[in-house]
């Protein structure tokens, strides 16, 4: 099989990046986006930051003392509401393309976000998007852009392979010294994360389900800014409020069922001395915003 017959299997995804998705619940597509609009991203977002709050910069910021570097570059969040460039971006039809071919179909678009993460601060303690989402009954999926190299020392993304097959798991408390949310997920010995390492223009993508986070930028000098879009699955029902309306591809609006908080999740147990999950059937971890 050609390289040209490959990538017409699948529009915007080659078939070895369709098969490690499908086994690890995630794979990179590799300068996705060119260095000039990589550039225009980086300028316009930190002229957004510039100028001083919008609606969803400090969401989820959780202790860091009066000099965290976050209270400077706090996350941004639901640019695409106000934001025309955010919104192109979420719509571009290079990322619809490619969810298209790894989800089997068009999602719809829900979420903009964007992290500066300057030298010194926090990563976010690993975790699952859908706890958020609440895509219901299939999960969401992130396409996340590096706007800077990513490498272990400014805290790339880690994801936990082959985690896209886990139902959710129950939350426990994070370190907030470590960690700007104070939520995580527990891991069963012997299971890390895996780091990602990005160049500008890269774009990952991951499912919903996929465990995931960061360390803390340990550098002096360099940002680790990304670019992320979230969607959910078409076939999707519910959502969670704050997610609501959806986008398709036209970018034209479109309104399924709202999720409630809470919901069952599963713990790790030891069975003969191997790990496995036991849905525990819980209701209630309800988040602020739903």
């Amino acid at each position: 099989m050609t390289d040209t017959m490959e990538q017409q299997i699948v529009r915007g995804i080659s078939q070895a990046e369709l098969d490690q998705f499908n086994r690890d619940g995630y794979t990179i597509a590799r300068g996705l986006f060119d260095a000039e609009e990589i550039e225009r991203f980086r300028e316009h977002y930190m002229q957004l930051n510039a100028e001083g709050t919008h609606d969803g910069d400090y969401a989820g910021v959780e202790g860091g003392g009066e000099f965290d570097p976050l209270k400077r570059y706090p996350r941004m969040i639901h640019m695409h509401r106000w934001d025309d460039l955010s919104r192109e971006f979420l719509l571009d039809p290079r990322v619809f393309d490619a969810l298209n071919a790894l989800l089997g179909g068009d999602p719809y678009a829900v979420q903009t976000m964007l992290y500066f993460k300057p030298p010194g601060a926090r990563g976010q303690a690993v975790h699952q998007d859908n706890f958020y989402l609440r895509a219901e009954p299939s999960t969401c999926c992130a396409a996340w852009l590096a706007l800077d190299v990513c490498d272990a020392d400014n805290g790339a993304l880690m994801v936990v392979p082959g985690s896209q097959t886990w139902p959710l798991l129950c939350t426990v408390k994070a370190d907030t010294s470590a960690s700007f949310t104070d939520v995580t997920v527990p891991l069963p010995e012997g299971v890390s994360p895996v780091t990602m390492t990005m160049q500008p223009g890269d774009m990952l993508f991951f499912n919903g389900q996929v465990v995931h986070g960061s360390t803390p930028n340990s550098t002096d000098d360099r940002f680790r800014r990304s670019l992320i879009g979230h969607y959910i699955q078409g076939d999707a029902e519910k959502v969670s409020k704050f997610y609501s309306p959806m986008l398709r591809r036209d970018g034209s609006e479109y309104a399924i069922g709202i999720s409630e908080g809470g919901g069952s999740c599963g713990v790790w147990v030891d069975r003969d001395g191997v790990p496995v999950i036991e849905d525990q059937g819980l209701e209630g971890n309800t988040l602020e915003h739903e």
